[in-house]
């Protein structure tokens, strides 16, 4: 009995010696989601009366500063930046001002998202020191929305700024001087809301400020902007919508890059532009191209025993002329490129050449079919980009050969080709989806039409100056985004705006889903524009 007693005894030691070194995970505890808290500020935040140049905050556990550049607005701007240390951990940040602060003015300092805390990178959000160097805090508000006027997506970082309508205020204002009053939609927002305001009269604007000056820059930046004066307080919610400008039209200094050959930049819309080239008091027979991906024409001339040539360019509110000089050097060499392999049933099959072609002789060309057929087409010149065009009607599941004899082409400096050869094929029209598209609600015609990728490019376009009913056949499987253009000036391109001549640009109107084109379908998508 004793001995049982014992060995039970023993048993149950033996137990609890187990379930003490039962293995389990060790944890980190609870993740941390709280945002740092302010203790503390010196002077206190709100104040009024400021007179310091000095700021500290105080916060409850180590924070870092992230993207401050990017995230802090300080409204009013400042011409001298804030002084804001340290820029390592820390339990405080200290803003040190630079600058004269203007008399009875509420100032802001938002910090956007770029105070976290130390550990987990928990986000401060959209903290904001605010004091008045008057004897109260300005407390007025507006709001509103950006969107870009052509593209589906903003920019991000867009700045929105006041500027007060007083004597001093002109057209030129915006160019020249810092606003009144500056806030920013940050990261992705398309939001905006300017706290703290006082009461007047102020133009609203909006920047995508590539240079960070709070200045327009119509080279660089785009603007949005309310056509007349606002007036604070105000609770309508606006939207503004961003375009690039126009630069103004220019013309650059020309240079030779070989014989019969020279490149001249330009800025702005070449729009009616005409270019004559003079050597002494005769002028030169030229023809002009464009360069791919670049602002620049090609002269081409004749090979002249001149020191140097002069260029006269002109349009119809603009006259330059220019002299470069020349040099002894080689023409460009006759060549030829065509794209092999599958055609598109939408697109035509085209040949491009490296010198302007002069004379076309259809008669020394051939397009046949895999059976040998010969296929009818027509021959269409682009002079600008220095390509010939073969337009036809495309079968599906079809091999086509163009046959180019020698002499069916000569260039501007009299050469001609030698024999070229192009094979190309297309594909079956089930590999390729169709779209039917019902417009309702057109405010005016004419509109243009125009599918896109994700990116942007346009895929297909369609114009109509009265039809509700478009068809895009042969369309690529793919999503496509879908916007109509109201072509006012039915010149059948999107026309930007001007700031000078307040001037908003031609209305786009996206269709708010992507429209999904399947291979063999046939989709039909009803549109209101209402």
């Amino acid at each position: 009995m004793i001995k049982s007693k014992y060995f039970f005894f023993l048993v149950l030691i033996a137990l609890a010696l187990t379930g003490c070194a039962k293995r389990g995970n060790i944890t980190g505890g609870t993740l941390d989601t709280i945002p740092p808290r302010i203790k503390m500020s010196t002077p206190a935040n709100f104040s009024t009366g400021f007179k310091d140049d000095k700021i500290r905050i105080v916060f409850d556990e180590y924070i870092k500063l992230k993207n401050i550049n990017k995230q802090l607005i300080v409204s009013p701007p400042m011409t001298r930046p804030l002084e804001i240390t340290p820029q390592t951990a820390s339990r405080y940040i200290d803003i040190k001002i630079k600058d004269t602060l203007q008399p009875n003015t509420t100032y802001s300092i938002n910090f956007g998202q770029s105070i976290e805390d130390n550990n987990e990178g928990n986000p401060y959000p959209q903290f904001k020191y605010v004091f008045s160097t008057g004897s109260y805090i300005d407390s007025l508000t507006l709001r509103g929305r950006v969107k870009d006027a052509y593209l589906k997506q903003p920019d991000s970082y867009i700045s929105i700024m006041l500027y007060e309508a007083n004597e001093n205020f002109t057209d030129s204002t915006i160019y020249k001087t810092s606003p009144r009053y500056i806030t920013n939609t940050l990261d992705s927002a398309t939001t905006f809301q300017f706290d703290n305001l006082k009461e007047g009269k102020y133009m609203l604007i909006a920047l995508k400020d590539e240079n960070s000056n709070n200045r327009f820059d119509p080279r660089t930046d785009k603007i949005g902007f309310h056509r007349e004066f606002i007036q604070i307080p105000n609770d309508t919610l606006y939207e503004l919508e961003l375009f690039k400008e126009d630069a103004p039209f220019r013309i650059l200094k020309p240079s030779q890059t070989s014989g019969g050959r020279a490149v001249v930049g330009y800025e702005g819309n070449p729009k009616d532009l005409k270019l004559s080239l003079r050597n002494g008091n005769s002028e030169l027979p030229i023809k002009i191209s464009k360069m791919a991906n670049r602002d620049s024409l090609v002269v081409w001339h004749k090979p002249v025993a001149a020191d140097s040539l002069q260029l006269v360019a002109t349009n119809a509110d603009y006259t330059r002329s220019f002299y470069f000089r020349t040099k002894e050097s080689k023409t460009d060499t006759l060549t030829f490129s065509g794209k092999s392999g599958n055609l598109h049933l939408r697109e035509d099959f085209s040949i491009t050449s490296t010198v302007p072609m002069t004379e076309i002789d259809k008669s020394k060309m051939q397009l046949i079919n895999k059976d040998s057929v010969a296929v009818p087409f027509d021959a269409k010149y682009d002079s600008l980009d220095l390509r010939l065009r073969f337009v036809f009607e495309k079968e599906p599941l079809e091999k086509y050969r163009v046959r180019i004899l020698p002499g069916a082409i000569t260039d501007f400096f009299g050469r001609t080709n030698d024999s070229l050869s192009y094979n190309f094929a297309t594909r079956n029209s089930t590999e390729y989806g169709n779209l039917r598209l019902t417009l309702e609600n057109v405010r005016q015609f004419p509109v243009i039409v125009e599918l896109t990728n994700d990116k942007g490019d346009v895929k297909a376009e369609a114009y109509s100056d009265a039809a509700t009913v478009i068809d895009f056949n042969a369309l690529e499987p793919a999503l496509y985004t879908l916007r109509i253009i109201y072509d006012e000036n039915r010149n059948k391109v999107w026309d930007t705006g001007s700031f000078l001549e307040r001037r908003q640009t031609e209305q786009v109107i996206y269709f708010p889903t992507p429209i999904d084109v399947r291979a063999n379908w046939d989709v039909d998508q009803t549109f209101s524009l209402k």
